[in-house]
């Protein structure tokens, strides 16, 4: 059995190399660019592996198929990192993959534009891991334990490799308390600089925002809504705006810039609010938004649309994820209908409903068809404008990394 040429970044030696064998959907899934290896999915392996040790993965012939990240304690057995020809894993490989992660985004923004993901996940080659920047502050997530055992190649990589002043560590709910034990991390920590005093504020198509790096949701900010933004902010001149499930305004910014009468801000969160009307200060030089009448509201999305009579040109249903798990796929189907519905019954005729979704349980059929479904059972006419999927920041390169859709329509 011949081994690949893996380096010692990840510790272990050639000779001891963690080796498998998987099933031959499996080995089918991999040479087709799918980067995970589920536990179900390993038939043989040559010893018990580490928590973010290198696993090699060779198919029946005893060929190299492989090589990723071994978590022995996760469904996600392997995520990848290399397939189909064998590498080394060394400092030169890691700096040519980020090299490649950030000339894919050198020609998507300018110096009006400070906010933005640098790696996308297993999309960009990376597996369980984002790195999003703000201003000079990177903000690096993890999705699973094994990235744990190599913080300190990342911290430096990411410093040598691009102009910033503060590394922060961010983790998913599920590494935790690993993270804390174990490794001795926490989330939110500051890796590398100053902690940051306050939300660290970037600019977003000449439009100041605040992302909280340390606390806030994902990263401190939804960068992969930026492009429905714009769009919203095109539709939006001399409108009415209700932006539902609202977190700290983004969509109402760009519409108040545009020229809207009116934006309301609909979140349960008073601290998302918050972040909203701050959003708005940051802007308030801006002749336009100084003209746009702001107004937060504290309510259930749900319950707020069935009480209110208030109508608008543009409604934006931008809810948090409505199916964390395949159980509530069905129920998050229903949900999105029903708030389609709603949002409809507040447009004015000729007004725009702005529907998303981020749920990667629920497909862009399944949503795009439950708001049609609710527009047609209105039983006033629509006609579908477009629909949208991930900026380019965002890239989604195997079937379960598309969760982000959005579709508008705009009545008769």
């Amino acid at each position: 059995m011949t081994g690949p040429r893996v380096g010692s970044v990840e510790g272990g030696s050639q000779i001891n190399r963690l080796r498998l064998r998987v099933t031959s959907a499996a080995e089918t899934a991999i040479r087709a660019g799918h980067p995970w290896v589920y536990a179900d999915s390993v038939r043989e392996l040559n010893r018990p592996g580490a928590l973010g040790e290198l696993a090699v993965i060779y198919d029946k012939r005893d060929r190299f198929l492989a090589v990723g990240h071994f978590d022995p304690d996760s469904v996600l057995r392997v995520r990848v990192l290399q397939a189909g020809k064998a590498a080394t894993l060394d400092g030169g490989w890691w700096r040519s993959r980020l090299q490649a992660a950030v000339a894919l985004r050198s020609d998507q923004f300018d110096e009006r534009t400070t906010g933005y993901r640098i790696i996308n996940g297993e999309s960009d080659g990376w597996p369980g891991l984002v790195l999003d920047r703000y201003g000079d502050t990177l903000v690096m997530k993890f999705y699973c334990a094994a990235w744990l055992t190599q913080l300190k190649m990342l911290t430096d990589l990411f410093m040598a490799g691009i102009a910033a002043r503060c590394v922060v560590l961010r983790l998913s709910r599920n590494i935790v308390a690993l993270a804390q034990e174990r490794f001795q991390v926490a989330d939110g920590q500051c890796l590398v600089g100053d902690v940051p005093a306050a939300p660290v504020q970037f600019l977003e198509n000449g439009l100041w925002f605040e992302a909280d790096v340390l606390r806030g949701q994902k990263t401190g900010f939804f960068l992969d809504q930026r492009e429905n933004r714009s769009l919203v902010g095109e539709l939006s001149r001399a409108a009415d705006v209700l932006n539902a499930f609202s977190f700290t305004g983004g969509f109402s910014v760009y519409a108040a810039r545009a020229g809207a009468r009116s934006a309301v801000d609909l979140d349960l969160s008073a601290h998302a609010l918050s972040g909203a009307r701050r959003n708005f200060l940051l802007n308030c030089a801006d002749a336009a938004m100084a003209g746009c009448a702001h107004e937060t509201v504290q309510a259930d999305t749900f319950e707020w649309l069935a009480l209110t009579k208030r109508e608008f040109d543009v409604v934006v249903m931008d809810p948090p994820s409505l199916a964390r798990r395949e159980a509530e796929r069905e129920g998050a189907v229903k949900a999105y209908a029903r708030l389609a519905g709603l949002g409809l019954a507040r447009l004015r005729p000729g007004g725009m409903l702005v529907a998303s979704s981020c749920s990667a349980h629920v497909s862009a059929a399944e949503f795009f068809g439950a708001v049609r479904s609710a527009a047609r059972g209105s039983q006033r006419g629509f006609k579908e404008w477009r629909t949208t999927a991930h900026a380019p920041d965002h890239p989604a390169t195997f079937a379960e990394a598309h969760y982000l859709k959005c579709i508008y329509l705009r009545l008769e």
